[in-house]
C-alpha cells in the first residue's frame, strides 16, 4: 500500500480500527471523496483485533440502542456488500440472574427493550436450560432471553468496512504515524504526520488507547485509562451447538461466546487491573500483555461451575490484551469543547467493535450535516471535565471502571473509586449533619442526611426503597410544609462581561435577558432546529456584567456553546466562577420567617418579588438573594463568597434551630421538582426535543428585540413549530395510583395497552402519594388534554403494568402559588 500522503483532505482520521474504518465508510458514502485514514501500525492492530465480537442491541437509553441496532443491521448487509465474510450470526444472547434483584434489573430492561423495538423474552430456568444446555442451571432465578443479537469476527468486520471505505473512495493509509494537530484561531487546519502534513478541516480522533495522547496534542481533553482484559479459549468441545446464543453471568463477571467448537470464555472482573500508566510503546502493534491467572483463576472456576464441561476441557489460549475505559463507563462521540472541527470518537469500554457501526453512521452524519441526527448527549464529549484528565485520577478510576459494565446498575448507585476531587467550603459542616455523599462532576454532594447516624452514612442500595427513602421523605416534608436547606454549591457559575454581554445572551438565550440590572431570567439556548441545547439560568448583575447558573455536568457544554457563539468582533469575556461562590437554598412556606430576622434587607414579597436577585447582608458578610425554586416553593438560593459561607451557613443553622430547618440532600430535591414538573435536562429535554413539546413555550419571547448579532438562535423554528396545527409529541406527568412501586426513568408508557413513549425521569412524590415520572407521548391525532383524558394509561415497570393518571399541568401546584407567594 503506498504511503504517498496527499498534501489535504476534506476529513482526516485518526486510527484504523473498527471505529475509525466504520467512519470513513459512511462518510464516503455520503459522498465525501476525500477522505484520509491514519493507522499508525496495520488496521485492527490496536485492540480491534483481540476483542470477543459480541453483538448486543440493548443499551442504556433509546439512541444508545438505535445506535447499536443500526450496527446489528449494517453488520448484516456489509458481507453481501463488499464480498468480504465478517462471521457473523444472529444466534440471539441469554443473560442470567443468580438472585431476584439482578432478575428485576434485566426485567427492566427487557421492558425497555420493547420501547425501542427489541425483541425479547423473559425466560424462566426451564427455558435457559433449553437454550443453553451446557449449563448447571444451581442457583439461577431467571433470565433475559434477546433473539436479535448475535456475534461476529472483529478483524474481519473492519477489514470489510476499509473495504467498503476504499470502493468509495477513502483513502487509507498505514504506518503513518500523527506527530501533532495543527490548528489557527480556534479551529483545526490539520495533522503532522512522520511522513508529512496534510490540511484538512475536519480531523477525528478514532484512536482508540491513544485517543488521550492525540487529545493531548490538540489542547483537548479525552479522559481515557486502558486496562488488562482477559479471555481464555478452550479446547473443542464434542458436539458443541454452533447455533448456542452469547451467554452473559454477570453475577459471576463471566461472558461465553462459541468460537468454532470452542468456548471463549471472558471477564469484566470487580476490580480491574489498568495498563500503560507509563505510556504505550511506539512498536506496540498486535500484542499481548502477561498472562495473570492468578487474577483469572477466581472467574475461570466461576466458570466451570456453570458449565461443568469446562472441568474436563482443556485451555487452549490465555489471552490478555488491552482495552481503554473512560471514567464513566460511556464512550466519546462528537465535536471537541473549544477547538472547531476537531472531532472525538474513542474510550468504547469494551463494546467498540459492536457499537462501530452505529457510531460510524452517527458520527458520519454529525460532521456533513453540522449536528448530531438524534440527541447523544450520553456520549458527547463535552460532559467531560478537565480534572479528568489528571492521569491519577484515569488510573485509580479505571480500576474499578471495568468492572461497572457486569456490577449491578442501582438505581443512585455512586462510584467508589478517584473521590474528593471537589468539595464545597460547606463539606465539613454537612458531613457533621450526617450527609451521605454522592458524587457529580467530581463535586462530594450531599444526596440525603441521617441526623441520627454516629459514623458516616452509607448506600445499601436497591431497585425498591433504599435505606434512605423515609430520610429523604422527611426532607422532601421539610421543604412542603416547613423550612429547609440546601448546599447547591456544584452549580456551575459564569459571568459573562463585556459590552456586548447582553448582545452575546440575546442571541443564544430564547428568553429575553434585555432586563434590569437584579432580575434572574429563566431560559433555554436553542438550535437552529429549534432543538433545546442548555437548561439555564441568567441573572444580570450589571448593566455590561451577567451570571449563567447552570448544572455541574453541562459546565463544559455551556460554555462551550457560548463561546462559539462569540461573534469575531464581540466584546465580552467568559470567566467561569464556579469555585468562587457557595450557593445555599433556603425552601419552604417558612423560609421567609427563617432569614427576614438576619438581614436588614427586606424580604417580603412586594419589595422582594419572584425572579428578583439583590445583594444583601446576612451575619457578618454579604451575598446576593436570588428568588427562584427549583422546588416549587418560596425560597432564595444565597450566592455566598466561599470565604465567608462557614460563618452565614452557621448564622442560618443557629436560627434554624427554632424552626425546625432540615438539611436536606439532592434525592429530595429532585423529587420535588419532579413533583412540580420541573424538567431536567438531560433527561427530559435535549437537542432532538423542543420547547413546545417539552411545555417551556412561556419562557420563549420570539418577539424580543434581536441583539446586534441577530435574532436569537432558533427563533423562525419556534415559530414553525407553534404553527402547527397540532403537536404530534409531548411531555406529560404522570402519577401511579398505586403508592408502593418506583419509578427511575426508561419505563415504557401504555394507552390503551399500546406503548406510546417512555419515562425519561422518575422519582417518589411524597405529597402527590406515589411514583411521579415524566415522559413524552406521540400520537399523529396530536397530544392534548381531551387525548390523554380519554385513555387508560398504564407505565410497564420489569415486565408489569400499573395504572397511572396523565396530566399536561403540574399535579402538584400547577398555578406556582406557593413559590410566587
Amino acid at each position: 500500500m503506498t504511503k504517498a500522503l496527499p498534501a489535504h483532505a476534506q476529513a482526516v482520521i485518526i486510527g484504523g480500527g473498527a471505529i475509525g474504518c466504520s467512519l470513513a465508510y459512511h462518510l464516503a458514502a455520503l459522498g465525501w471523496q476525500d477522505v484520509v485514514l491514519l493507522e499508525r501500525k496495520r488496521l485492527t492492530s490496536g485492540t480491534t483485533w483481540h476483542a470477543a465480537g459480541l453483538i448486543g442491541q440493548l443499551r442504556s437509553g433509546q439512541n444508545m440502542t438505535k445506535l447499536a441496532k443500526y450496527s446489528a443491521e449494517f453488520f448484516a448487509r456489509l458481507k453481501d456488500e463488499t464480498g468480504q465474510p465478517i462471521g457473523y450470526k444472529r444466534n440471539g444472547s441469554l443473560s442470567l440472574a443468580c438472585h431476584h434483584e439482578r432478575l428485576e434489573e434485566l426485567r427492566r430492561g427487557a421492558s425497555m427493550a420493547r420501547v425501542f423495538g427489541l425483541e425479547v423474552e423473559d425466560v424462566s430456568v426451564d427455558e435457559i436450560v433449553s437454550l443453553y444446555p451446557l449449563i448447571d442451571p444451581a442457583g439461577l432465578v431467571g433470565g433475559i432471553f434477546l433473539p436479535g443479537d448475535g456475534q461476529l469476527n472483529p478483524a474481519d468486520v473492519t477489514h470489510a468496512m476499509a473495504k467498503g471505505a476504499r470502493a468509495r473512495g477513502a483513502r487509507l493509509f498505514e504506518n503513518v504515524k500523527v506527530t501533532g494537530i495543527m490548528q489557527a484561531d480556534g479551529k483545526v487546519t490539520g495533522v503532522r504526520t512522520d511522513d508529512g502534513d496534510i490540511a484538512a478541516n475536519v480531523v477525528v480522533n478514532c484512536a482508540g488507547m491513544w485517543g488521550r495522547e492525540i487529545g493531548l496534542m490538540a489542547g483537548v481533553d479525552v479522559p481515557l485509562h486502558a486496562c488488562e482484559h482477559f479471555y481464555v479459549v478452550t479446547e473443542p468441545i464434542a458436539d458443541l451447538p454452533a447455533s448456542l446464543p452469547v451467554l452473559r453471568e454477570p453475577d459471576n463477571a463471566v461472558y461465553y461466546k462459541e468460537d468454532a467448537g470452542k468456548l471463549l470464555i471472558g471477564a469484566f472482573e470487580p476490580v480491574a487491573k489498568p495498563w500503560g500508566m507509563e505510556g504505550i510503546s511506539d512498536d506496540f502493534e498486535f500484542d499481548e500483555l502477561p498472562e495473570d491467572l492468578d487474577h483469572f483463576a477466581p472467574l475461570l472456576e466461576n466458570a466451570m461451575a456453570r458449565i461443568p464441561a469446562l472441568a474436563t476441557t482443556g485451555i487452549r489460549t490465555f489471552f490478555n490484551g488491552p482495552e481503554s475505559f473512560t471514567p464513566d463507563n460511556r464512550y466519546y462521540l462528537g465535536p471537541a469543547p473549544g477547538l472547531a472541527g476537531f472531532y472525538i470518537a474513542c474510550g468504547f469500554n469494551s463494546i467498540g467493535v459492536q457499537s462501530s457501526g452505529g457510531v460510524g453512521w452517527a458520527l458520519a452524519e454529525w460532521i456533513d450535516k453540522g449536528h448530531a441526527p438524534m440527541d447523544l448527549w450520553d456520549v458527547d464529549p463535552r460532559r467531560s471535565l478537565h480534572f479528568q484528565n489528571n492521569p491519577r485520577y484515569l488510573h485509580d478510576r479505571a480500576t474499578e471502571a471495568l468492572g461497572l459494565l457486569y456490577a449491578m446498575h442501582w438505581p443512585y448507585r455512586q462510584v467508589e473509586t478517584a473521590r474528593g476531587v471537589r468539595h464545597s467550603p460547606l463539606h465539613e459542616r454537612l458531613a457533621d449533619r450526617g450527609a451521605c455523599f454522592g458524587e457529580a462532576a467530581g463535586w462530594e454532594r450531599p444526596n440525603w442526611y441521617d441526623p441520627e447516624a454516629t459514623s458516616a452514612p452509607q448506600y445499601a442500595y436497591s431497585f425498591g426503597r433504599q435505606n434512605w427513602f423515609h430520610l429523604a421523605a422527611a426532607e422532601h416534608r421539610a421543604v412542603r410544609e416547613n423550612v429547609a436547606m440546601f448546599d447547591l454549591s456544584s452549580f456551575a457559575k459564569f459571568r459573562v462581561e463585556g459590552a456586548d454581554a447582553e448582545n452575546l445572551l440575546q442571541l443564544v438565550s430564547a428568553n429575553d435577558v434585555a432586563v434590569e440590572p437584579g432580575r434572574v431570567v429563566y431560559t433555554q439556548w436553542l438550535n437552529d432546529r429549534g432543538g433545546i441545547e442548555a437548561d439555564v439560568t441568567i441573572t444580570r448583575l450589571h448593566e455590561t456584567s451577567f451570571m449563567v447558573v447552570t448544572a455541574a455536568s453541562s459546565a463544559t457544554r455551556d460554555r462551550d456553546w457560548l463561546q462559539r457563539h462569540i461573534p469575531t468582533d464581540g466584546r465580552v469575556s467568559i470567566i467561569d466562577s464556579s469555585g468562587g461562590e457557595a450557593v445555599l437554598a433556603v425552601m419552604g412556606p417558612k423560609a421567609r420567617q427563617l432569614l427576614q430576622p438576619l438581614t436588614t434587607a427586606d424580604l417580603s414579597a412586594r419589595a422582594f418579588s419572584f425572579g428578583s436577585a439583590k445583594e444583601i447582608d446576612l451575619g457578618y458578610g454579604h451575598c446576593r438573594a436570588q428568588r427562584i425554586s427549583y422546588v416549587g416553593e418560596l425560597g432564595w438560593e444565597l450566592y455566598i463568597p466561599t470565604e465567608f459561607a462557614r460563618g452565614i451557613f452557621d448564622v442560618i443553622t443557629a436560627a434554624g434551630d427554632d424552626l425546625g430547618l432540615r438539611m436536606a440532600g439532592y434525592h429530595a430535591f429532585d423529587s420535588c421538582r419532579i413533583e412540580k414538573g420541573f424538567r431536567h435536562f438531560g433527561h427530559d429535554i435535549s437537542e432532538e426535543d423542543n420547547t413546545v413539546e417539552a411545555g417551556l413555550g412561556f419562557a420563549v419571547k420570539t418577539d424580543k428585540r434581536a441583539s446586534k448579532f441577530g435574532d436569537f438562535i432558533g427563533r423562525e423554528a419556534v415559530l414553525r413549530q407553534r404553527q402547527q396545527a397540532c403537536q404530534p409529541k409531548r411531555l406529560v406527568q404522570f402519577l401511579l395510583n398505586d403508592p408502593e412501586p418506583l419509578l427511575y426513568h426508561n419505563e415504557p408508557i401504555r394507552r390503551d395497552g399500546q406503548i406510546v413513549g417512555y419515562l425519561t425521569s422518575g422519582n417518589y412524590g411524597h405529597s402527590l402519594g406515589g411514583a411521579v415520572g415524566l415522559g413524552y407521548v406521540s400520537c399523529s391525532d396530536g397530544v392534548d388534554a381531551d387525548w390523554l383524558n380519554s385513555g387508560d394509561w398504564q407505565i410497564e415497570i420489569a415486565l408489569q403494568h400499573f395504572s397511572a393518571s396523565a396530566s399536561l399541568r403540574p399535579l402538584f401546584d400547577p398555578t406556582g402559588k406557593r413559590m410566587r407567594s
